[in-house]
């Protein structure tokens, strides 16, 4: 049997795990995570109760119920960096026994449900629309470090993906893909738009975006734009999801990307009712994970 040492499996003197500072009773099945420590308020203010409320650096969490449902709402900050502090820690808090430092024999599979804004690459997908993510294409490289296979369906999309763009677009770093929980898509998003995500490292230049200095790979947004394999487009730009689709996939639980579109970056608008439009996704979302 596996056995954590303190350097690998960094436990606080209270017992919670070293960035997240969360016990494993704090932490419920149903996780919705979103980027801003603001945001998770506003989705812990439908809960029904609220048992704890913990904050550590940009990691907020609140865990309670709705409608009967446990559910936990934790931000992760910006980019698949943090997302690979997060899913590690919430896997080790709810699969390795803290006392023995060793993995537990009965695995508990999580529901991750991020609740995200996004930029769409297609004119005929405006501000305001909300949309899920079946793939995520990373090209931020984190899944890279980790022993990762791609299924079938994955496999040929990529195929399809690196065929077509790989001779359009000299990407700084090999994509990766990884794709969302099947399970969740049919609970959770039957009636979504459904669409490819580009999980990015960056906001500004690996998104396409550029205020001062010159971009590497002027033709990103142009290029991708055109992808399309069966019925499915290259439909926004984020910066976790390729990393929480792929490390939820690495580690065996469940995981969904909503998208609230707050820019179009072929027509050059942003959403001029921003908030509007991120509550109607909480709301909705809610309602149905508490339904899980």
């Amino acid at each position: 049997m596996k056995h954590f040492p303190p350097s690998e499996l960094i436990i606080n003197p209270d017992g919670s795990i070293y960035h997240l500072n969360l016990k494993p009773a704090q932490v419920a099945k149903n996780i919705i995570t979103v980027g801003d420590p603001d945001r998770v308020g506003e989705v812990s203010k439908y809960f029904d109760s609220i048992e704890c409320k913990i904050q550590k650096r940009e990691f907020v969490t609140h865990t309670g119920e709705l409608n009967g449902t446990r559910i936990t709402v934790i931000s992760t900050g910006i980019g698949t960096d943090n997302i690979d502090i997060v899913l590690n820690e919430l896997d080790a808090l709810a699969n390795i026994d803290f006392a023995t430092r060793t993995e537990k024999e009965k695995l508990t599979s999580l529901n991750i449900i991020r609740i995200g804004t996004s930029g769409s690459m297609q004119k005929d997908i405006p501000v305001n629309t909300l949309l899920v993510s079946k793939y995520g294409i990373g090209i931020d490289g984190l899944l890279h470090f980790y022993d990762y296979k791609n299924n079938a369906d994955e496999h040929m999309t990529f195929l399809h993906f690196m065929e077509k763009m790989g001779s359009e677009i000299n990407f700084p770093i090999r994509p990766y893909i990884a794709s969302a929980s099947s399970d969740l898509l049919k609970k959770l998003a039957p009636d979504f738009l459904k669409g490819i995500t580009l999980t990015c490292p960056g906001f500004y230049a690996p998104q396409g975006r550029i205020l001062r200095g010159n971009i590497s790979v002027p033709n990103l947004i142009e290029s991708l734009g055109k992808f399309n394999y069966n019925n499915l487009q290259c439909t926004n730009f984020e910066m976790e999801t390729a990393g929480i689709y792929g490390l939820s996939n690495v580690f065996g639980h469940q995981a969904i990307s909503f998208n609230a579109i707050l820019a179009n970056r072929i027509t050059n608008e942003f959403s001029s009712t921003p908030k509007e439009i991120v509550e109607k996704l909480i709301e909705t979302v809610l309602e149905r994970v508490s339904k899980l």
